[in-house]
């Protein structure tokens, strides 16, 4: 019997070590792993742990409080019954839920089933458009146990009646939200401004302050934007842990509440503001039926205590409604305000620019007195018309070119010989025209541009003011420099004529040209404007009080540039003037005189009236896109806006009153009888307060 042998199986070294430094290898790559993880990304892993069960949630703060002088409200915050449904909290059986949904909708008048779900994630919350049904299944899918909101700012009946209802409800409560509510609405909507989402492109901004984007509204115009920072106050904030589905458990660290916003007390007086609405749209309403066509489309009112700078009223005609912008912006409300070519959204008292016309002719006035181009006792000829010989260079032949008075029409005449006073009293263009450019021998050297522009700028032109509101304009006083970069041509004779008395290059904001007329009136003391009476925290305490701040006084500070003139042209000579205070008392003379001079520019307007007035018109040419459309900016044929300003009392002024009219025409026909009513208004209201023992109108 043989046997035989089997082969034996062996594994050759190599691959048993190979085997094995792979095992090793997988085995060192999981312990290096593992010891990464838990080691050197531990802290990461951990805080990432936490993230998912922790939530940090913004508690919003209460919004101050803004209201006039006086006391009364002008903006706060009212409660808004939204209506939100828990998918979470829900029944679990589908025919209750629909049931819920059938009874809710019959109430709120949301259909249950409206779109689809990706049709609600298109539209920002308490916008209409998605069902009950779809706006529950998106909330249910992202977080279940967070209230979607189904309807917002309801009826306070609504609200009691889901309230009582809530028992049978599972899951369907009311939440009471604060929204911002402007009592007196259009009236003070250019002043007090209004709110609206975070801007995407500041939501880093806000957000590192404190704020929730999609949640938190801030300031878009007005009092509301410039003084976002008080009026916000700062959210508060809790930690707190939640479950898988987002359930709240309990809270991880002390809550931090928020901090409620200072209110805000302004120096309008809402019965003033009022009365100066009236007054201007009356006078509006009355010349457009009159000329059977809307001729005026907007104007401007301000008034203010010339003393302090206190601005009492200011409105900007047409405005809009901030109520309607108070909870979300409507896209075609928007739209509509934006498209509208009067510009409803701008406060055009202060964003607005326009040639100022005769009542820049005080600015051309206190120069002249003050440079010595004319004396008080002076006499110049102003006949009706003046043809000067235009000149774009001292070497330049120049061609001739008539200059008229406003008078021209009335009496080609003119207004003969008159002194300084009466130059301002009657308004004539043809003496500022001399006093600006001078003329022949009779006044060999006028004021000049350059010299005109430093005064035009010490009563307050070329410059924003500072007043606590956003988008204010800056204005132009022009200068030779000025045209030749942007008009490309040289300065001539003829610019500095027109710029005399406010036309040509010279623009200005309606409260450019309160702040002149305020300057004067204030002895020469330009008081810096302000809408801000005082800062009060929610305990009532005052935290900032008004303080009248002065900008510069003409007659003490050196303001103005020294420059020596020739032959019509100018150079700027070393060191600065102040005005002589016999200038700015021979100012306001002559706007006295306007008034109780026959032939005074606002004689009719202020007949009988039984306080001292002093002030100035103004008829500004003007030639814009308008007025282009119209083919009106032809010689003859310029439309002109309506100015008037004036002062009362005269001897010891407490309010100064602007009006401005665009297309209004004659200044002393349309813009001069609002003046009045205003400043009418102004004494009726102090006389009642002094009646009622509380105060005398401040």
């Amino acid at each position: 019997m043989s046997s035989t042998s089997l082969p034996r199986f062996r594994i050759q070294t190599w691959r048993m070590v190979t085997l094995y430094v792979a095992g090793a290898l997988v085995f060192a790559l999981l312990a290096f792993r593992l010891f990464n993880l838990q080691i050197f990304e531990g802290v990461n892993w951990l805080i990432r742990a936490e993230d998912n069960f922790t939530r940090e949630i913004s508690i919003p703060a209460l919004r101050g409080i803004i209201y006039d002088r006086n006391g009364m409200v002008l903006a706060r915050n009212i409660a808004s019954y939204n209506v939100v449904i828990t998918p979470a909290y829900l029944p679990d059986d589908a025919v209750d839920i629909q049931r819920i949904y059938r009874e809710l909708s019959g109430i709120i008048d949301v259909p249950v089933n409206h779109g689809t779900v990706d049709d609600a994630k298109l539209v920002a919350a308490c916008v209409p458009g998605p069902g009950i049904a779809q706006l529950v299944e998106l909330g249910d899918s992202l977080a279940p146990y967070s209230p979607v909101k189904i309807k917002c700012d309801v009826d306070g009946e609504s609200a009691r009646i889901i309230r009582e209802r809530a028992v049978a409800w599972p899951g369907v409560d009311i939440e009471i939200e604060p929204i911002r509510d402007y009592p007196t609405g259009s009236l003070t909507a250019n002043v007090i401004g209004f709110l609206g989402p975070i801007p995407a492109a500041r939501v880093e901004q806000y957000e590192a302050l404190g704020f929730k984007a999609g949640r938190d509204k801030v300031g878009y115009a007005g009092v509301e934007a410039s003084m976002q920072d008080i009026l916000a106050g700062q959210n508060g904030r809790r930690v707190i842990e939640v479950d898988v589905a987002g359930k709240e458990l309990r809270n991880l660290e002390p809550p931090i509440p928020p901090v409620p916003g200072d209110n805000i007390r302004l120096t309008l007086d809402t019965r003033l503001q009022l009365a100066a609405e009236g007054a201007l749209l009356g006078e509006i309403e009355s010349w457009n039926a009159y000329f059977g066509r809307i001729r005026i489309s907007s104007g401007v009112v301000i008034a203010m205590n010339p003393k302090t700078g206190e601005i009492l009223a200011m409105v900007s005609y047409p405005t809009y409604e901030n109520n309607r912008l108070a909870r979300f912006i409507p896209a075609y409300y928007y739209q509509q305000l934006s498209e509208d070519p009067r510009h409803p959204l701008l406060n055009n008292a202060i964003s607005s620019e326009y040639p100022p016309g005769s009542v820049f002719k005080l600015s051309t006035a206190t120069g002249a007195l003050n440079e010595g181009v004319v004396t008080i006792d002076q006499t110049i000829y102003a006949p009706g018309q003046l043809i000067l010989t235009e000149k774009f260079s001292p070497n330049d032949p120049g061609r001739e070119r008539p200059f008229v008075d406003w008078i021209f029409d009335q009496n080609p005449a003119g207004f003969g010989q008159i002194d300084f006073l009466h130059c301002i009293a009657y308004s004539s263009n043809v003496c500022f025209y001399k006093l600006g450019g001078g003329y022949k021998d009779e006044i060999p050297q006028g004021l000049g541009i350059l010299r005109l522009r430093e005064y035009a700028r010490a009563l307050g032109y070329d410059e924003p003011s500072g007043i606590e509101l956003p988008g204010e304009a800056d204005g132009l006083i022009p200068s030779p420099k000025w045209k030749r970069i942007n008009q490309g041509e040289n300065w001539s004779t003829g610019d500095t004529y027109i710029a005399s008395v406010g036309q040509g290059y010279v623009l200005a904001t309606p409260l450019q040209v309160l702040m002149s007329g305020a300057t004067i009136a204030n002895d020469g003391k330009l008081m810096q404007p302000t809408i801000l009476r005082e800062v009060i925290n929610d305990e009532g305490h005052v935290v900032r009080f008004f303080q009248p701040a002065m900008k510069w006084d003409i007659t003490t500070t050196q303001l103005i540039q020294n420059y020596e003139c020739e032959g019509g042209y100018c150079s700027e000579a070393e060191g600065k003037k102040t005005v002589s205070p016999f200038v700015v008392q021979s100012v306001q003379e002559g706007m006295r005189l306007a008034v109780t001079d026959p032939r005074g520019t606002l004689n009719k307007v202020f007949s009988g009236f039984p306080i001292a007035v002093a002030g100035k018109t103004g008829t500004a040419e003007y030639c814009d896109d308008v007025a282009l459309s119209q083919n009106r900016c032809q010689y003859g044929q310029w439309p002109t806006h309506s100015w008037t300003l004036a002062y009362a009392p005269y001897d010891d002024p407490e309010i100064i009153v602007m009006a401005f009219c665009y297309n209004g025409g004659e200044g002393a026909s349309v813009a001069g009888p609002i003046v009045a009513k205003v400043v009418e208004a102004y004494f009726e209201i102090k006389a009642i307060d002094i009646a009622e023992g509380v105060g005398g109108g401040g």
